[in-house]
């Protein structure tokens, strides 16, 4: 698994994950979407760093939907990294069985 995947923090990953499943979505859709799944508000201050963080690596892209607001979609390798991730948690959990 890539380097900079382990190098992310948790609230990094689940930012992947949220933006996995939905189309084009706006930062603030984003943080909809994750305080919904979380039942936990975060700051717009968390919230751009680290997607700045993410389209930085390479595992978000970024793009405008128009003058005020971006979109984000993850990438392939963002793609990959959440596969590779979730077949080293699964290898891991089996292990306690």
């Amino acid at each position: 698994m890539s380097e900079v995947f382990f190098n992310l923090t948790g609230f990094q990953r689940d930012l992947l994950y949220v933006i996995a499943n939905l189309e084009k979505p706006s930062g603030q859709a984003v943080k909809e979407a994750y305080e919904n799944s979380v039942e936990n508000e975060i700051s717009d201050a968390r919230l751009y760093p680290n997607l700045d963080t993410l389209v930085n690596e390479g595992l978000l892209q970024k793009g405008d939907l128009d003058r005020r607001t971006n979109y984000y979609t993850i990438t392939d390798e963002g793609l990959r990294a959440l596969e590779t991730r979730r077949t080293w948690e699964n290898g891991l959990v089996a292990q306690f069985h």
